[in-house]
């Protein structure tokens, strides 16, 4: 059953971008973001009491939790859906958000001591060729500069997150570990809707659906494995696979939006597949 994580992974994480459009568009992206985790937060507490885990932790736990939740769930979730909200395609936003492991090898090594092979660094550099090809010459629209900004940001704390969360010491549960990193996410997007944004939300049924896909099969799911997947693997080799994410982002976008899909898409999708089966064989 382990070996599929990483699969389904990529399928879950994939939809949230198709997901994310029908969500912002009837809410601001920062009130959408602080009712998803204050659900996501009271799921994996219940959760948590449910299979007798122990909630209170130490300081050092608890700081080191939250503080990625804040980076993960709040500045990187946060620039995502902020970009999307200003009119960024959500395939580049998925592409720019893929230079992640290129980052990651990059700074896993000083970082984590961690060993990054020449054939890993191949693997990574055909996968972001890859991406490329399905999404970035598709680009026929003006990318908004707030956009742009706000997806780097994404970039760089999705990186910093990863090895953030490789990096720590604890051993808490999953759910629990879950638990306030969700805490911290929301209240990181409170915040800004105390001092900068306009809360709005119209629980309008495409609202209630996709919100529900992104609470239970997101955050619930595809979070819970990424986090499994960083604490069983190298940080470096466990982001490859995001390699896939806007491949699979364009294919279901092509299924169930109508989008097109050229053959130089196609090209793409096995050039960025090839590339990731090397940077995680090693």
């Amino acid at each position: 059953m382990v070996k599929v994580f990483p699969f389904i992974f990529i399928l879950l994480w994939s939809s949230a971008f198709i997901t994310t459009k029908p969500i912002i568009d009837n809410s601001d992206p920062f009130s959408a973001l602080t009712f998803r985790f204050s659900i996501v937060a009271i799921g994996f507490f219940l959760f948590s009491i449910y299979s007798k885990q122990k909630i209170l932790i130490n300081k050092k736990n608890f700081i080191e939790s939250f503080f990625s939740g804040v980076l993960f769930h709040g500045f990187y979730l946060g620039g995502v859906f902020y970009s999307i909200s200003k009119g960024m395609p959500t395939g580049i936003a998925a592409l720019i958000v893929t230079l992640q492991p290129i980052l990651t090898n990059a700074l896993s090594g000083p970082i984590l001591n961690e060993k990054v092979s020449i054939k890993r660094w191949i693997g990574v550099l055909l996968g972001f060729v890859g991406a490329t090809l399905v999404l970035g010459l598709d680009i026929g629209s003006e990318i908004p500069i707030a956009g742009l900004v706000a997806t780097i940001i994404a970039l760089i704390a999705i990186t910093s997150s990863t090895i953030w969360q490789k990096k720590l010491s604890n051993n808490l549960p999953l759910s629990v570990s879950n638990m306030y990193q969700a805490i911290g996410g929301f209240t990181f997007h409170l915040l800004v809707i105390i001092f900068f944004a306009k809360p709005y939300i119209d629980f309008s049924q495409t609202f209630l659906i996709a919100m529900s896909h992104q609470i239970f099969l997101v955050s619930f799911g595809a979070f819970t494995i990424l986090m499994y997947l960083i604490k069983n693997n190298s940080a470096s080799k466990t982001v490859s696979i995001f390699f896939l994410i806007p491949a699979t982002s364009a294919l279901m976008a092509w299924l169930f939006l109508n989008e097109s899909l050229t053959n130089l898409d196609l090209l793409g999708f096995l050039i960025t597949t090839i590339g990731v089966y090397i940077a995680t064989r090693d």
